[in-house]
């Protein structure tokens, strides 16, 4: 699938690439490295691959590194497609074989976190290692859940019939994407507050601009929940490396740390003072994690095999 040059203005240059018959944006930095696997950054909900800017720009003097906007964000295409962690798992896997032609460690925050474990774990001839950022995605649930509160229940079922109408969600939508909404929301998961920069919320907003990003909206919290987070981890192979930020208000981060090291045992992990997004909140300490993973697991478990 042949690569052209972006026309869109970015912070950092990049291309488009045809997948599915849909332009998908990315951008490459470093130079290949004969004994380092590339690194591919894949960002969260309503993210791109402008927010991996920092980390980019240090990473590049020691390793290849690419970073991509999921179908449905950033610079990419916004078809009106049902989106799935399945949706962005084949697409991350084409653009890995047909792209970048090696192995690569993935490393993803948020959404984009749960759609590189899929990746990782349901094909894993693409992934040499994982870094997970405050990963989402569901756990099977262990414990019975609480008797039903039958007010509780027809009201939540009344909610989500309204959400599900189409005008519901996108007056919803015109709602989260204006600046000052976006700008107040960035100041509830980021500990940092002069981490909340114009140019982040810039970042955010201009994708909500385009055509179809209403819909992209409403079809990912529509779609049914993919495979579960313990399912994947008894599939993946390669190292892990999880970093959290301890100040998610979204995420009991030490719950969901612990339900990681349930399944994979075998895992690094570091807990950091930033909040939902701590790659772009303690890039220099994420960068290093990263760097210093790769060099005493990742290679160190490639020259084992």
């Amino acid at each position: 699938m042949q690569a052209t040059p972006v026309a869109a203005k970015s912070s950092l240059p990049g291309q488009y690439w045809q997948w599915r018959g849909q332009s998908i944006y990315y951008v490459r930095a470093g130079q290949k490295h004969p004994q380092r696997p590339p690194l591919l950054f894949v960002h969260g909900f309503g993210g791109s691959t402008d927010h991996w800017r920092k980390n980019i720009a240090q990473l590049q003097e020691e390793f290849e590194v690419w970073a991509i906007d999921l179908l449905g964000f950033g610079r990419s295409a916004k078809p009106d497609l049902q989106y799935s962690g399945d949706l962005w798992r084949d697409q991350l896997y084409d653009f890995i074989t047909e792209e970048i032609g090696q192995p690569v460690v993935l490393a993803g925050n948020s959404l984009g976190g749960y759609s590189t474990l899929c990746v990782a774990a349901q094909r894993p001839s693409a992934a040499a290692g994982l870094v997970l950022l405050n990963c989402a995605g569901p756990f099977t649930e262990t414990t019975p859940p609480p008797p039903p509160n039958p007010l509780k229940q027809q009201f939540s079922q009344i909610a989500r019939s309204i959400f599900l109408q189409p005008w519901a969600s996108f007056l919803l939508f015109q709602y989260l994407r204006q600046p000052s909404t976006i700008r107040k929301t960035l100041l509830k998961v980021y500990l940092d507050p002069k981490m909340v920069t114009d140019q982040l919320v810039e970042d955010i907003y201009r994708p909500s601009c385009d055509k179809g990003a209403d819909r992209v909206f409403a079809s990912v919290f529509k779609t049914p929940q993919g495979e579960k987070n313990d399912i994947l981890l008894q599939q993946l192979q390669c190292p892990l490396l999880m970093l959290w930020g301890e100040g998610d208000p979204w995420m009991k981060v030490r719950e969901r740390g612990s339900k990681f090291r349930q399944y994979y045992p075998s895992l690094s992990e570091h807990y950091l003072q930033a909040g939902h997004c701590p790659h772009d909140e303690t890039p220099k300490q994420v960068n290093e994690l990263i760097r210093s993973w790769v060099e005493s697991t990742v290679l160190q478990q490639g020259q084992l095999e």
